[in-house]
């Protein structure tokens, strides 16, 4: 069975997710009151919804007890956003993913129900600005504070060699979780597999390790 997502607010951050969802393969409700905006995305997703969120009859009539989550990207109308963050938590959507547009509005946010606040803008500053500075990782992903997880091009002394060979999580404290080679992605490594030349390796590891390794 499909996953079922509303996501309230089409612009950039928001219908992005929506597309990219509808994508995956989930089954994808957007609620915009730019009809506008309705019209340019109604074709990429399930259902477009041209809808003022400050009606509270948008929420009974889209039936999100049976939905799997919840996106809120309307941090620009900060009622808006609070509103449809404890609307969606009083009907019972299991996830509620919100866009903040500074702490006191995240505090708000998770006080009526959200399940995750993000700042879409800072979190992708810290991820290019990680990139710029850590040259040889091709991305760069925050896990935790203290964790990433990396995308890396293979050192060329590594080609050739095997993982068993190079011993990366013993010398490095690093954690090889995966390769990419073209489009394609594989997670099942065969540690006496010689590496090839070319592919990215996928690495998970302590962001102090990370950045002793790139040093």
């Amino acid at each position: 069975m499909k996953k079922q997502y509303v996501v309230f607010g089409a612009g950039r951050f928001g219908g992005s997710i929506a597309v990219t969802l509808q994508s995956l393969g989930c089954e994808v409700i957007v609620v915009d009151k730019d009809p506008e905006v309705i019209q340019n995305i109604a074709d990429e997703v399930s259902y477009a919804i041209c809808a003022d969120v400050e009606d509270a009859e948008v929420f009974q009539n889209l039936g999100l007890k049976n939905l799997d989550g919840a996106i809120v990207a309307i941090a620009g109308n900060l009622e808006a956003s609070i509103v449809t963050a404890m609307q969606c938590s009083e009907m019972g959507v299991p996830r509620i993913i919100a866009k903040a547009k500074n702490r006191l509005h995240e505090k708000i946010l998770r006080s009526v129900g959200a399940t995750r606040v993000i700042y879409p803008e800072v979190e992708m500053g810290r991820r290019v600005a990680k990139y710029l500075v850590a040259d040889n990782f091709t991305d760069w992903i925050d896990l935790s504070p203290n964790f990433s997880l990396v995308e890396m091009d293979i050192p060329h002394l590594w080609c050739g060699k095997s993982l068993q060979e190079l011993r990366i999580r013993e010398k490095y404290n690093l954690n090889i979780i995966g390769f990419k080679e073209g489009d394609s992605v594989n997670v099942r490594l065969d540690p006496h597999e010689p590496l090839k030349e070319g592919i990215v390796l996928i690495v998970v590891g302590a962001n102090k390790d990370l950045e002793k390794f790139h040093k």
